[in-house]
């Protein structure tokens, strides 16, 4: 699987998903919301670790540097 999520882009979604992760922790976002979070938040780490998003490859965005 080729990789088309930049550097700057990893590192972006990978905090963006521990501040996600840190509100359903902390009980600031429950319910449906939270777990709306929780799902965005693995799908964030998912891209994160392998480096590959879905949505980039459907919408032809190449974002590696």
């Amino acid at each position: 699987m080729e990789r088309n999520v930049g550097t700057i882009d990893r590192i972006v979604r990978l905090v963006v998903a521990v501040l996600f992760i840190a509100a359903n922790v902390m009980g600031w976002i429950t319910g449906i919301a939270g777990l709306v979070l929780a799902v965005l938040s693995g799908m964030l780490l998912s891209s994160v670790i392998s480096g590959n998003c879905p949505l980039y490859v459907m919408l032809g965005i190449k974002k590696t540097i």
